[in-house]
C-alpha cells in the first residue's frame, strides 16, 4: 500500500508551506498616483510633461486570501491629511507633509475619504502580518520579507492615515520575527515529537496486534483506525516518518498473513469436518428404519457424540447436514416411540389380566387342601406367564403378590412334610431303640452286682431317650 503521507514527506505539512493568505486585492479606486506622486483621478497626468502612470500594483500579502483577516476599524483621514479644492492630496507624517497625488473624481471629501480607505486597507495588511507572526504557524522568514516590503513602500504610499504608526509596527515586526522564528521553530519541534511520538505509539500497537491478537474482526478494525489516525499526524521528520510508516506497514502485513493462515487452516478444518458429517449422516439414514430398538438408540447416540467432536463445517453445509442428521433421528426415535406407545398398551392390558388373575387366586387355602392348593398354584404361574410383561412400575406390586401365594403355599408343603417325613420317624424308632437296649444292659449289671456299670448304662439311657424325644417332638410338631 502507498504511504498515505506521500503527498508530504519532507517533514513539514502542507499548511506549514503555504504563505498565510492576506485580504483580498484592494478596490479600484477612481484616482490613480502619477510618476510626481499626483493622483490623476484616472486621467492622463500633467506633471512637467510626463505621461500618465500605470496603476500601483497590490501588494503580494494583499493579493492573498486569509481564513482569519483582522477587523481594523475605519481610520480618520483628517486627522493625518487633506485634499485640497484643486484635487491635490496631502499626508502628514514625522517628516512633514507631502503630496501623495490628485484627485479629480469628485469634491475633497470624497477623495480624503478614498486615500483614507487606501491607508484603511495597508493597515489591514500590517494586522495580517502581526496575526501571523503572533501565531506561530507561519513562515516567519515570509512575514518579515512581507513586512520589509511595506515598511519600504510606506514613503511614497498614496495614503492619508497615520503611516508613523504603521511604520512602528512593521518596525516591530521585523525586530520581533527572529523571537518569533526561534518560538515557532521550538513550537514545530513540540509538535513534530508529539506527532513523533504518536505515530511511535501506533506502530507499537500494530506490531502488538500482529503479534498476539487472534480477535481477527476487532484487531482487523482496530488496524484500519491506526491507518486513518495515521493519515491525519503530521510534521513527522521524513526518515524517522519512513521508518515507522516500515514498522506500521510490517506489522499489518505479518497480521494478515497470520490471520489469512488462521482461516485457511480453519478452512481445512471445517472441510474435513464437513467430509466427516457426511459419513456420520449416511450412517445415520442406513439406521433410521431399524427396529432394533435399544442397539439403534445406543449407535444414535455414538453418532451424536462423534457429530459434536467433527468441529463445524462451513455453515449453509453444516445446516444442510444437520438438518438431514437430526430427520434420520426423528425418524428411528418416532418409529421407536410409536412401537413403545403399542407396547406399553400391551402391557397395561395384561397388568390387567395379571389383576384379574391374582383377585382369583385369593382363595387358594392350602391348610384346607394342600394338594389342591399345589395344583391351583402350578395352574395360576401358567397362567401368569402365558400373560405376558407388564409395565416397569406396575411389576412389583403384581410380582410381589403372586409370591406372597407361592410362599403360602410352600410353607404350608413344608409343614405336613416335616410331619410325615418317614426317616425322622425312623430316626426317632431307632433312639428308642437304643434307650430299650442301654435300660437292659443296665438291669443285668444290677443284677450281677456291677453297679458302675449299671449307672454308666441308665446314663447312656438317659441320652439316648431325650434325644429320641426330640426326634418325636419334631415330627410332632410339622
Amino acid at each position: 500500500m502507498s504511504d498515505p503521507n506521500a503527498q508530504d514527506r519532507t517533514g513539514e505539512s502542507t499548511q506549514e508551506r503555504t504563505p498565510r493568505p492576506g485580504p483580498a486585492t484592494p478596490r479600484a479606486h477612481a484616482a490613480t498616483p502619477g510618476p510626481a506622486g499626483r493622483d490623476t483621478g484616472g486621467t492622463a497626468a500633467r506633471d512637467n510633461g510626463s505621461s500618465t502612470a500605470a496603476p500601483p500594483k497590490p501588494h503580494p500579502v494583499a493579493a492573498q486570501t486569509h481564513p482569519h483577516v483582522p477587523t481594523v476599524p475605519a481610520s480618520d483621514p483628517s486627522r493625518f491629511g487633506r485634499v485640497d479644492e484643486d484635487g491635490t492630496a496631502w499626508v502628514r507624517t514625522s517628516d512633514g507633509e507631502r503630496c501623495i497625488g490628485s484627485w479629480q473624481a469628485g469634491d475633497a471629501a470624497e477623495g480624503l475619504a478614498h486615500f483614507g480607505r487606501r491607508y484603511d486597507d495597508l493597515a489591514t495588511e500590517v494586522a495580517i502580518l502581526e496575526t501571523r507572526l503572533t501565531s506561530g504557524t507561519a513562515d516567519v522568514k515570509k512575514t518579515r520579507a512581507a513586512a520589509e516590503a511595506l515598511a519600504e513602500s510606506l514613503p511614497t504610499a498614496a495614503v492619508i492615515g497615520d503611516l508613523d504608526a504603521l511604520a512602528t509596527r512593521l518596525a516591530a515586526i521585523i525586530e520581533h520575527s527572529e523571537e518569533a522564528a526561534a518560538l515557532a521553530k521550538q513550537e514545530k519541534e513540540r509538535r513534530r515529537a508529539e506527532s513523533t511520538a504518536r505515530k511511535e505509539t501506533l506502530a507499537a500497537e500494530a506490531e502488538t496486534i500482529a503479534a498476539e491478537s487472534t480477535q481477527w474482526k476487532a484487531a482487523g478494525d482496530r488496524l484500519r483506525e491506526i491507518l486513518e489516525e495515521w493519515k491525519t499526524i503530521r510534521g513527522v521528520d521524513r526518515k524517522v516518518d519512513d521508518v515507522l510508516w516500515r514498522r506500521y506497514s510490517k506489522a499489518r502485513e505479518a497480521f494478515n498473513r497470520r490471520r489469512g493462515a488462521h482461516f485457511a487452516e480453519l478452512d481445512r478444518e471445517r472441510a474435513a469436518a464437513k467430509s466427516r458429517k457426511e459419513e456420520l449422516v449416511a450412517r445415520a439414514e442406513e439406521l433410521q428404519n431399524s427396529t432394533d430398538w435399544g442397539a439403534t438408540a445406543a449407535a444414535f447416540r455414538d453418532l451424536l457424540a462423534e457429530w459434536k467432536a467433527a468441529g463445524r463445517a462451513p455453515k449453509d453445509a453444516d445446516d444442510q447436514l444437520w438438518k438431514r442428521f437430526k430427520g434420520a433421528q426423528d425418524v428411528f426415535f418416532a418409529a421407536r416411540n410409536a412401537a413403545n406407545a403399542e407396547r406399553d398398551a400391551e402391557y397395561e392390558e395384561n397388568a390387567r389380566a395379571k389383576e384379574a388373575l391374582l383377585e382369583t387366586a385369593s382363595s387358594i387355602d392350602p391348610s384346607a387342601d394342600l394338594e389342591g392348593a399345589r395344583a391351583r398354584l402350578r395352574e395360576l404361574q401358567d397362567q401368569w406367564e402365558a400373560i405376558g410383561k407388564v409395565p416397569r412400575d406396575r411389576m412389583h406390586d403384581l410380582e410381589g403378590r403372586l409370591r406372597a401365594i407361592e410362599k403360602k403355599v410352600r410353607e404350608a408343603a413344608d409343614s405336613e412334610w416335616r410331619r410325615t417325613d418317614p426317616e425322622a420317624l425312623a430316626r426317632a424308632a431307632q433312639f428308642r431303640e437304643r434307650v430299650r437296649q442301654f435300660e437292659e444292659q443296665a438291669a443285668k449289671a444290677t443284677a450281677a452286682g456291677r453297679a458302675k456299670e449299671a449307672e454308666k448304662a441308665l446314663a447312656q439311657a438317659a441320652q439316648w431317650r431325650e434325644w429320641a424325644d426330640a426326634a418325636e417332638g419334631a415330627v410332632g410338631e410339622r
